[in-house]
């Protein structure tokens, strides 16, 4: 059933995609479609940059209730919900670009980690076998290969930098012998863990698969950075 539901459509498109590059090149084929996928979640993506933005807009605002109700969580999360509808701000958006996302990573995942003619079988009656499988990305970098070390850093290096746009301002450390409650110090925890700890974790990952899956995080990563800044600079 997912096989039939997600595998095989973006599978078909995939080898389109390498049926019209010259030179049947994989990474380029990884890229473009890459490309086409973040179009057509464009919608979903550019909602997600706006409630990002706007949750840093009225970051000084989630602070002052945080310290105003710091010894009552009940009321502290019913005003944190009130300020979010008033500013019309869903700030679970983000959280279905990443869902999309899932398919197409484990489909590539799935297809390079063994011989990539092993699925021709998933292909429609109307989408033609590639002559071959190019699997030098520019003549130079094996997609099949595990260990890509390069890639992999860049993979890490593309995270950090999209991470540290997106997140929003923690609260800063309190000084002159001032209280520190725990939702501060939780939240500055988790920022650092998101921007420090998380590129790490995921280069060390990109590391053990094949490197075709790094080409599209890297790509993925790198719009989404574009993006971003585009917003930004918009704001």
């Amino acid at each position: 059933m997912l096989k039939t539901i997600f595998f095989n459509p973006i599978y078909n498109v995939y080898v389109v995609l390498v049926n019209i590059i010259p030179g049947h090149d994989l990474g380029l084929a990884i890229i473009l479609l890459t490309v086409l996928f973040k179009l057509a979640i464009y919608p979903l993506y550019r909602k997600a940059i706006i409630t990002n933005l706007r949750l840093k807009e009225i970051n000084p605002q989630l602070e002052e209730i945080k310290k105003k109700y710091k010894d009552n969580q009940t009321e502290q999360a019913k005003k944190m919900m009130e300020l979010y509808k008033n500013n019309n701000i869903n700030p679970f958006s983000g959280f279905w670009v990443i869902i999309v996302q899932i398919p197409i990573f484990l489909t590539l995942f799935y297809v390079f980690r063994g011989d990539i003619n092993s699925h021709l079988s998933s292909l429609y009656s109307f989408v033609q076998a590639p002559e071959n499988f190019n699997k030098l990305f520019l003549g130079i970098f094996d997609l099949s290969a595990n260990k890509n070390y390069l890639f992999a850093v860049l993979t890490g290096l593309t995270q950090y930098y999209q991470t540290k746009l997106t997140l929003p301002a923690s609260s800063p450390a309190p000084t002159n012998g001032a209280e520190r409650s725990f939702a501060d110090d939780f939240g500055r925890s988790m920022n650092t863990q998101m921007l420090y700890v998380m590129p790490v974790v995921i280069a060390f990952v990109s590391a053990s698969v094949p490197a075709a899956v790094c080409l599209y995080w890297i790509t993925s990563n790198t719009m989404s950075i574009v993006l971003e800044l585009i917003y930004q600079k918009k704001k």
